[in-house]
């Protein structure tokens, strides 16, 4: 698209009257003609951003519209990026994103590589698998995990990782239901939600969004809600050990949870994904409650304890006897989900998690943890040797940072500023979590220390 300038500019007289038939007289010596001015057209390029853009008659999705801002980690990708291009020759250390740092053990990638080379092979070649998982994996998941439970291999679905199934299971569910999360917690809890309809508008004066319950889990309720004064939902998300917080709930606090559950009719979805950073005497799942197999699904992953981040793969129960109100199982509905939206886990990765939970992979998923949570001890002692009073830790990879009466963000702009250093804003989580940040316990133990380093010159 062009744009018409017009400018004007004299010509002669005689060019004029050459012009004009009309003024022309052969018998006239001298012929007197009025000039004329004649347009000229000169073309002008427009910037390709002033373009019109073509667009489709297809509405968006109104619901994407509510979410605020971009995701919470993306959103501090893209702070750190802009912090690099300020500072270039710094050495950033990311204690944010709680992605996992440490190398996948070797007794787990020679079985993926072993099963990544038969499919070179006629005899080893596989295509599609089952959507469930491969049985002999959903046979080594229910017997390293729910030994002695109620939960049975046929209860469970290999995926993509939880965080996957969480969407999927948001699906599942549909936009007529009524949520509860915790405060703070994962963020992809509340979007998933927002995404699928579930939820109002977002209220800024508060920081919620409505039609979603906020159960607030604070250092002064031991992270754990008043369920007295929880309004009852269809679905209460909970995850334990918690993301952001760190805190661990407790049998009884579990077992409390379940009976809320049950009188409501609701339906727990319990994320495990941190359950073998627990060290007390703590339930490392749900089902380890009484009754739990009737309110609650149970999604976990091995992205945190043998660094499959990048390959994934995780899992979800959904037990038989789950029963949505007209008694039809939840378990045959969301197996129509996964077998409509999903062809089933890599079968390299699946070969991953089968070396898992050999009695070496065991071993090795544990040393893994075991390192982290040195980590975490020592960011940890670093915290509270200078003064703040420090949460979370002991039965999670992540330390929770209580910064009172500050805006987390602000926190996190002045560590980032200061240090070079990438933490995750409490606020991030939800309205409960301003005034803290998480820090992430994954790192290579050099960079932890250097953090923390970093963290008592700057706290002194």
């Amino acid at each position: 698209m062009s744009a018409m300038q017009q400018l004007s500019s004299p010509i002669s007289s005689s060019s004029s009257a050459f012009l004009s038939h009309s003024s022309f007289n052969p018998r006239s010596k001298n012929v007197s003609v009025p000039a004329k001015r004649i347009g000229i057209c000169k073309c002008v390029a427009v910037p390709q951003e002033a373009q019109t853009a073509y667009t489709t008659k297809v509405s968006r999705n109104a619901n994407m519209a509510k979410l605020q801002a971009g995701y919470l980690f993306p959103e501090i990708a893209r702070r750190k990026a802009a912090h690099l291009l300020k500072y270039p020759d710094a050495q950033v250390i990311s204690l944010g994103i709680g992605d996992t740092t440490e190398p996948i053990p070797e007794v787990i990638t020679s079985a993926m590589a072993k099963r990544a080379h038969e499919l070179s092979t006629l005899e080893g070649y596989s295509g599609y698998g089952d959507e469930q998982g491969e049985k002999a994996l959903r046979a080594a998941i229910c017997s390293a995990f729910y030994s002695g439970l109620t939960v049975e291999q046929d209860d469970i679905f290999v995926s993509d990782g939880a965080k996957c199934d969480i969407s999927r299971l948001q699906v599942l569910f549909g936009a007529n239901v009524t949520m509860a999360v915790q405060d703070p917690s994962y963020p992809a809890y509340v979007d998933s939600s927002v995404i699928m309809g579930q939820t109002g508008q977002f209220q800024k004066d508060v920081q919620k969004f409505q039609r979603i319950e906020y159960m607030k889990c604070t250092p002064e309720n031991g992270f754990f809600p008043d369920l007295s004064s929880v309004p009852r939902t269809d679905i209460i998300f909970f995850c334990s050990p918690n993301n952001p917080t760190g805190a661990a709930a407790t049998r009884e606090q579990l077992t409390q949870l379940v009976k809320f559950a049950k009188n409501n009719g609701s339906i727990i979805v319990y994320d495990s994904a941190y359950a073998m950073y627990t060290s007390e005497d703590n339930p490392r799942s749900i089902y380890e409650i009484p009754g739990a197999q009737e309110v609650a699904i149970e999604t976990s992953s091995f992205s945190k304890y043998a660094g499959f981040t990048g390959v994934r793969l995780g899992w979800t129960v959904v037990p038989k006897i789950l029963l949505f109100s007209d008694g039809f199982p939840v378990a045959k509905d969301f197996n129509r989900i996964v077998c409509t939206s999903f062809n089933g886990a890599s079968n390299i990765a699946q070969a991953g998690g089968l070396a898992c939970l050999s009695p070496e992979g065991l071993k090795a998923m544990h040393d893994v943890v075991g390192f982290y949570k040195e980590n975490t001890n020592i960011i940890m002692e670093t915290f509270d040797s200078l003064g703040f009073k420090v949460y979370g830790g002991k039965n999670a990879p992540y330390v929770w940072v209580h910064f009172p009466g500050r805006n987390s963000w602000d926190v996190f702009s002045e560590i980032l500023e200061k240090t070079h250093v990438v933490t995750t804003p409490g606020s991030g989580f939800g309205p409960a979590g301003d005034g803290f940040i998480r820090v992430s316990a994954f790192g290579h133990r050099k960079n932890v220390l250097e953090a923390c380093r970093r963290f008592k010159q700057l706290y002194k």
